[in-house]
Order: structure tokens, then sequence, then C-alpha cells
């Protein structure tokens, strides 16, 4: 019968099933290879079937799978010590969960406990998850008006305003959350500044700074996380996608007087910081680490945008390429449908953002070899694309 006769309309899907994959390829059920461009919506962060994540997920399985975080256990212990170390300075505060909006309602709680105001200011063109309080700081209206209504005293500034922030801040303002590169939009850069203004207003007027680093950490745009580009540091940060190498997993990272406000029971995960998803998460640490895998992100990154950009100069449906590092839009001026489905065609599965964005978050072990060959995959589904337009 099919996934689509159990799971109803919940997501938009492309025509192949995925039987296996590694490092930066997946092949679909009849053997067919693609470069995945798509990295499980960034999570790939280490490459497919990374060969320290599957390890040491099979040497933890024959141990023991789940222990509540009411016991104690070496293996989240010794992940939580690997994520402190590689965390910005003074963040050693550390809540275990299973996923990006996870970790961004653990900091709207986390904030209205420390400061005892109510308010938040997230940014216009923000993704920060679809659970409800989440939800709520994300922008978009078609996410948020069938649950209206949502968390009270939410606003929403424009992004790399500083003007704008300040007029929205008020009395009741605990926290400001803000994605150093947004994704869901398109991929959007903070511009150079902005993040030190929104340290220095929070530092101001007593407000904790949160960074949604959820899909641009973890050595994605050529750092370990995003805002080390521009040397500030937030008071919470939210952490998933890759972080376990492909199993799930969130954290909620703070500086230590922040979590230490919350009480016995306040929260808690009963899934949260289990033995297989932090053996997981300990692996996919080392291999960021010790394969340097940000500053191939770096490399193969500024290469794909260099050449994008030349790209733009030569197909006039081309509006803009955006990115840094292996996190990439790019905006075209009519909507990608075709494009995407063309390049499945020519071997190359690739995302979208809205309608018109065309956006890669690859696993960050692509080579220059992978992405010439994107590039060439996507220079045919253009002149495709404009043949089928009319377009010269």
């Amino acid at each position: 019968m099919g996934e689509d006769s159990y799971t109803g309309n919940l997501y938009q899907r492309f025509p192949v099933t995925v039987e296996r994959a590694r490092g930066a390829v997946v092949w679909d059920e009849s053997g067919r290879e693609y470069i995945d461009m798509m990295g499980g919506y960034g999570v790939a962060v280490v490459g497919h079937c990374n060969d320290m994540v599957v390890a040491a997920i099979r040497e933890q399985a024959g141990r023991v799978i789940t222990v509540h975080s009411s016991l104690y256990n070496r293996t989240r212990e010794a992940f939580l010590e690997a994520l402190a170390e590689v965390a910005p300075a003074g963040l050693t505060g550390i809540h275990l969960n299973n996923s990006g909006a996870e970790s961004v309602e653990a900091a709207i709680k986390f904030a209205r406990k420390y400061t005892s105001k109510k308010g938040v200011v997230a940014m216009r063109g923000s993704y920060h998850g679809k659970s409800m309080g989440a939800l709520s700081l994300t922008f978009n209206p078609k996410y948020r008006k069938p649950f209206s209504p949502l968390l009270e005293g939410v606003s929403f500034a424009g992004f790399g305003d500083i003007d704008s922030v300040r007029d929205h801040v008020t009395g009741d303002t605990g926290m400001i959350i803000v994605e150093p590169v947004q994704g869901e939009s398109g991929i959007h850069v903070a511009p150079d500044g902005f993040l030190r203004e929104l340290r220095e207003l929070c530092d101001e007027r007593d407000i904790l700074l949160a960074f949604d680093e959820v899909q641009s950490g973890l050595g994605r745009t050529g750092k370990m996380w995003a805002a080390s580009h521009w040397d500030v540091i937030p008071d919470i940060m939210c952490v998933a996608k890759g972080v376990a190498g492909g199993v799930p997993l969130g954290a909620t990272l703070t500086r230590p007087e922040i979590l230490s406000r919350i009480s016995k029971g306040e929260h808690s995960s009963t899934f949260g910081g289990n033995p297989l998803s932090c053996a997981a998460g300990k692996a996919a640490l080392d291999s960021i680490v010790q394969d340097d895998l940000a500053g191939n992100a770096g490399r193969v990154g500024s290469h794909l945008i260099s050449e994008l950009n030349r790209m733009a100069g030569r197909h006039r449906i081309i509006r803009e390429v955006r990115g840094l590092g292996l996190m990439i839009g790019v905006e075209m001026r009519f909507e990608v449908r075709e494009v995407l489905h063309d390049l499945i065609g020519r071997g190359v599965l690739m995302l979208y953002s809205g309608r018109n964005v065309l956006r890669m978050l690859p696993p960050l072990v692509l080579s220059m070899e992978q992405a010439d060959a994107v590039l060439e995959g996507l220079e045919g589904a253009l002149r495709s694309e404009e043949e089928r337009r009319n377009v010269r």
C-alpha cells in the first residue's frame, strides 16, 4: 500500500525510495546512485553510515540502550564532556532532549524561569520548529495560523535590523532568539555586526540571548558554530539535527546559573540522554573534530558558492546566491519544483525553501568532485528550465 496510506499528507514527497547510503551518496531500491544535497534536512553532518558512529551504536546496543536520567551512565557522561569541550565558552549547563523543536521548547522555559519575564523577540523569517512553543517563535504565517492562539508575548523583529529589535523589546522581554543563518526562509546570513549588537542590547537590558544553531551548527558553515564567525557567545544555544550522526538527539546549552534555576521535576525527557544516542553523539563529535569536517565544509562550500555565482551570470533565472560553508541557498525567479525533479533524473537530490529557493544542506564529507558533479547537474537542469520557460 505504501507509506502514504498510513502517514497522511504531512510531507512534500519526492519519487525516490532510499535503500542505503554512505558518505554523501544514497542509493534507491533499484541501485541508482544520487549525490545527497538534502542530507536528511541537514542531519547527515558526518556523512551517512559514518564508520565511527556505526561502530559506537553497535557496541552500545550490545550493552544497554536505555537508561533514564534518574540514573547515571558513563556513555552519557562522555558525550556531555565532549559536547561541553566544543561548545562556546561558558555554555556548560546542558539539557539533553531529542530534537531541535524540543531544544527550543526547553530554551523558552529556561529563559522564563530565569528572568521571570514572558516576552520573547524572534526574527521575521525565523524557523524554530512546529511544536506549540517552538511554533510560537516561528515566523511563517502558514505554519502558525491553523494552530492559533499560540504563546502570548512573542513579537517578530527585522532580521539584521537592530533598530527594529530595539523597538520590539519591552520591560517584559526575557529572551531574544535568532538563527545566525536562517535556513527555512531561504538561507539568509546575519549581517556583519548584527549578532554583536544583539549581545550588547541583551547585556544592556538584562535579556537572555539565545542562538538556534540546530541547522547552522556542528561545522556546517565552516566553523563549529555559525556564531563563531562573529565571535559572539549567547546565553542559551539550541543544538540538534546532526549532533548524533543521524540518531535522534537534541541539546539545550546554557550558562550554568540558568540551568541551575530549574528545580527537580520542572523539565525532563524520558528518552533524552539515552546511551544509544549519546554513544552516537560522542562518535559524531569526534568525527567532526578529527576529520576536520568544518574545514571541509568551508573549502567545498566556498567552491560551490563561487561557482554558483558564476552560474548566476550565465542564467537569468537565478536571482541570488546566498550561504556560508555548506549551507547554501539559490534564489530563483520562478518556482523550483521542476528543477528539483529534473535534478533527481540527473542523480542529485536537493532541497527547497519556500517555492523559489534551492537549498543545499549536504553531508560535510562532500568532496570537490561530488560538488562539481552537482554543479554540472544543476547547469543542465537550469538549461532545461530555461528552454521550458522560453527564457533567453
